[in-house]
């Protein structure tokens, strides 16, 4: 045998240790812990970070950082960075298809019908960016000398406990909803499954999206969920990834400081999305302004 292969067949495996993504950064977790993830054979894939109470604080500050900045930008320039991030996991397709196989215990052929799927579904919402306040907002019809204006705004920062079981379809369905309306993110990704998250972070770290406006974290929901649902700085919180019983602990600790809640439900992330994601996170603000008068006939504009 040669020297070469004799040197490759005893080789260490050299596995990849994922690190968080906050605030545009890769912070290890500053608690030094990870966790072995696994595929669904039982096979060790790769390390991640255990997250914990104090990484999910600092994105938290990362993510009301960014939040004035990206819910300053025009709906149009949104659209234009939703739609860049989706032309890189267009070219990273491969790797995710590879990480959602994995992940999910499917075949590469329907590992990589999910990822077209949520890759189409990223192109969705960047075009919706623009056109969301059409359906939700408008000039109202009121008894008066008034003009009545209602328009949609971010809420805010929004905590989203990310699926358990669609690592990749899902995540992007309640990730790109709550950055398409202005909002920011802080997303716990899925226990089990958190390699496709932590490399979507790559991801939006080489695109245009501002550091600070997606924070994802690895680790334990029911370690860091109750945190951030009593954060006094976090005001909204969705619950795609809770278990009943977690659900119903985190939508109490919310009340607190009366975040928005959307409740998990029986979800099919394979179906039409609609809008119902983007507009929980949305406020409406409603301006009155008189329409004054014209000249001694009393005609309004």
């Amino acid at each position: 045998m040669s020297e070469t292969s004799s040197s490759s067949s005893t080789r260490l495996s050299v596995f990849k240790t994922y690190k968080l993504y906050v605030g545009g950064k890769f912070p290890r977790s500053e608690s030094g812990r990870v966790y072995e993830v696994s595929d669904s054979k039982g096979k060790w894939l790769a390390n991640a970070p255990l997250s914990s109470r104090k990484d999910a604080r600092d994105a938290v500050v990362a993510a009301r950082k960014a939040f004035g900045g990206w819910s300053g930008a025009t709906a149009y320039n949104r659209g234009q960075i939703l739609y860049r991030v989706a032309e890189m996991l267009e070219g990273r397709r491969e790797q995710f298809v590879r990480e959602v196989a994995d992940a999910e215990g499917l075949s590469k052929s329907k590992a990589g019908a999910v990822v077209d799927a949520a890759i189409d579904r990223w192109v969705w919402y960047a075009g919706w960016t623009d056109k969301i306040a059409q359906i939700v907002g408008g000039a109202n019809p009121v008894a008066g000398p008034y003009f009545n204006l209602s328009t949609p705004e971010p809420t805010g920062v929004v905590t989203v406990i990310a699926p358990q079981e669609s690592s990749f379809l899902g995540l992007v369905s309640v990730i790109a909803p709550v950055i398409a309306t202005g909002n920011t993110a802080v997303v716990i990704a899925s226990e089990k499954a958190p390699l496709p998250a932590l490399s979507l972070g790559e991801v939006l770290a080489t695109s245009d999206l501002p550091g600070g406006v997606v924070n994802i974290l690895s680790g334990k929901a029911a370690e860091m969920g109750p945190h951030l649902a009593a954060h006094q700085d976090v005001n909204a919180i969705d619950l795609a990834g809770a278990d009943s019983v977690l659900a119903t602990e985190l939508e109490i600790a919310a009340a607190d400081n009366l975040k928005r809640v959307l409740r998990p439900g029986a979800a099919d992330w394979a179906a039409d999305p609609g809008t119902h994601r983007m507009t929980a996170f949305l406020e409406t603000k409603t301006v009155w302004h008189p329409t004054g008068s014209l000249g001694a006939s009393g005609s309004a504009y």
